[in-house]
């Protein structure tokens, strides 16, 4: 058999990315299926993100986070479906994969945390002189950076516009 030379890391590779493939390793030693199937399962889905568009790209922290959260959120939802289904095995098994997940993500907002937020995104709105559509806009421009991974995109919107006086 050939020698093989060892694949340098990639020293732009995202701390969260190098986390999760170290983290497959172990679970692989372990012979922890589940996590293990979990993790090969984000790590495509971070392969396909990074290679999609016109061009390849190395993904930053914030947006593995991203894709963790659309992760998670669609193993949440599935296991919605199949507990509408009848089917609590498989509704069990994207929960255990939605909470293996979970801790790669950032700890959620409070929701006094969440709330102190809006209020000073939607005073400074309101300092503009936006109202309305525009001053959602900006709010939620404005408070994607602080929340991203730690809020819903839905939950905070439906939060903000109730702020706002729109719903």
């Amino acid at each position: 058999m050939p020698f093989r030379r060892p694949v340098p890391h990639n020293v732009n590779m995202s701390e969260t990315k190098e986390l999760l493939r170290s983290d497959l390793t172990t679970s692989m030693k372990a012979k922890d299926q589940v996590r293990t199937a979990t993790l090969r399962m984000v790590l495509t889905a971070v392969s396909a993100e990074e290679v999609a568009g016109k061009s390849a790209k190395e993904l930053s922290d914030e947006e593995v986070v991203a894709v963790l959260s659309r992760e998670r959120k669609r193993r949440l939802e599935a296991a919605e479906a199949f507990e509408s289904g009848d089917r609590p095995e498989q509704a069990a098994q994207e929960l255990a994969e939605a909470e293996i997940i979970a801790g790669y993500l950032p700890q959620p907002l409070s929701s006094s945390e969440l709330e102190a937020l809006i209020v000073t995104a939607v005073t400074n709105a309101e300092t503009l002189g936006l109202s309305g559509g525009r001053a959602m806009g900006a709010v939620m421009k404005e408070l994607k950076p602080a929340t991203a991974g730690r809020v819903d995109g839905g939950e905070l919107a439906a939060l903000v516009k109730r702020a706002l006086g729109m719903g």
